[in-house]
């Protein structure tokens, strides 16, 4: 499993999600993220995110997924 170290934290509705410093820079490049480090349009996220980022919240993401169905 990836190590989470030197990860960086941005809020979703379901918990944090941790970012690699490239997608968590280009999450703020993008201007998905609001005052309180919090993202709104998790989908958007979710396309912007690297591989690595994804399979390491893989479970949270899941979460997110089937809750909006």
């Amino acid at each position: 499993m990836p190590s989470s170290t030197g990860r960086k934290t941005v809020s979703v509705s379901r918990g944090l999600m941790m970012l690699c410093d490239s997608c968590h820079e280009q999450v703020f490049v993008e201007k998905l993220v609001d005052g309180r480090n919090f993202v709104a349009d998790h989908e958007a996220l979710f396309d912007t995110i690297c591989l690595g980022c994804t399979d390491i919240n893989r479970p949270l993401i899941d979460d997110m997924l089937g809750s909006s169905e």
